[in-house]
């Protein structure tokens, strides 16, 4: 695959990786364990340019393509999902809508510290009675004089307990469906903003995700990013950038449970001899490595796309629902390979398991992906 890269975009999945292995690698055990959000990881991927990796220069980000921020992504995920959707989610779902719909005034006060590391973001679409009918969103923004006041909950969100800076989506309007929705920058610090308690998760704990409870909570009416009725044509440009990363988070984990697969088929002896000796062994981990390099493929073409200032929507649905399915079926190889050790958290592919199948569900499940492709294709 390193052949389709250019110079700089192998320099940068060079330094990443070494980064990763040097800076993620030896806590994240550890933080699995004990659900611990890794603040010094983040500060250091900061300093670096990685929080800000597509945000233009001129913004304070490092001004690189989609392809090198989809290499980021797959290298910060091959040792630590955990870490890869933090990423993410600021450079993806934060950071690109902002760009895109943000004010002059935006792009000074939130844009910039978010793109260079000095703030981390959360986004908040997601309620507990609208999911994957993201149009159903009850939270509530009331005009009042030079303020907008939100009422609501939003779930499952995403560096909801450490971030600085929230996109938040409410309703405007209830007598329209997605043209009655807004979006507004809201600062964890703001009057009536309250986070939930860490929620248990199966895999990626080392993420941290909460309710974000909303009571009255008022907001500066330049706050609005873009104009209201917006907020839809927001959370949607941010999700199909999203799910890039994601299908990226993706690879990146399907690419290390095949490594740790591989090294282990080595190392482990029955009847005689490395069970990599085995054909039924071996036919595994070849299947693996060709599923693993045709999800990067698709989401590499995904990422020229957007490089290309061309629509990506369904590129990026169909990277995602790849990606995602993909790496269920080789973390679960990965296992298997591992016999009754894969079984058991002291090796590294039982994490790798619990932290695949969340890429089924978030930033759009499997079902609204192929909703997606299917509308396209039928359409066409």
């Amino acid at each position: 695959m390193d052949h389709l890269l250019t110079e700089q975009q192998l320099d940068i999945k060079s330094a990443i990786r070494e980064f990763a292995e040097k800076e993620i690698a030896p806590s994240v055990v550890e933080r699995d364990e004990k659900s611990q959000f890794p603040a010094e990881i983040v500060r250091k991927l900061g300093e670096l340019g990685f929080m800000g990796v597509n945000t233009p220069e001129q913004y304070g980000g490092a001004g690189l393509d989609c392809v090198s921020y989809a290499i980021v992504i797959e290298e910060l995920s091959r040792i630590d999902p955990s870490v890869g959707v933090i990423c993410s989610v600021n450079n993806s779902l934060i950071c690109y809508p902002l760009q895109k719909f943000g004010s002059d005034f935006q792009h000074k006060k939130y844009l910039r510290p978010l793109a260079e590391g000095k703030l981390l973001g959360a986004f908040c679409l997601t309620e507990p009675g609208a999911g994957s009918d993201a149009s159903a969103l009850t939270t509530t923004a009331i005009k009042d004089g030079g303020e907008y006041v939100l009422t609501g909950e939003k779930a499952f969100i995403t560096n909801g307990l450490m971030s600085d800076t929230y996109i938040i989506m409410a309703r405007t309007d209830k007598t329209s469906k997605t043209k009655g929705i807004s979006a507004f920058i809201v600062d964890a610090d703001s009057k009536g903003f309250r986070r939930g308690v860490n929620e248990k998760k199966m895999g990626i704990r080392s993420s941290d995700c909460c309710m974000i409870i909303l009571e009255e909570c008022r907001v500066p009416a330049e706050n609005l990013l873009g104009n209201e009725g917006d907020g839809f044509k927001v959370a949607m440009t941010a999700l199909d950038s999203g799910r890039i990363g994601i299908a990226a988070q993706a690879i990146g984990l399907s690419q290390g449970a095949l490594e740790a697969a591989v090294k282990y088929s080595k190392q482990r002896e029955q009847f005689g001899q490395q069970i990599a000796e085995f054909q039924a062994i071996q036919f595994k981990l070849a299947d693996m490595q060709v599923m693993t390099e045709a999800a990067r493929l698709l989401n590499y073409s995904a990422a020229r796309k957007k490089d290309a200032g061309q629509r990506f929507t369904v590129e990026a649905s169909m990277a995602k629902l790849l990606a995602s399915d993909i790496v269920m079926k080789v973390a679960m190889e990965a296992v298997q390979i591992h016999g009754g050790n894969g079984f058991l958290k002291d090796f590294p592919v039982e994490r790798m398991l619990r932290d695949a199948k969340v890429t089924e569900i978030y930033e759009g499940t499997s079902e609204i992906q192929r909703t997606i492709i299917a509308r396209q294709l039928l359409t066409e």
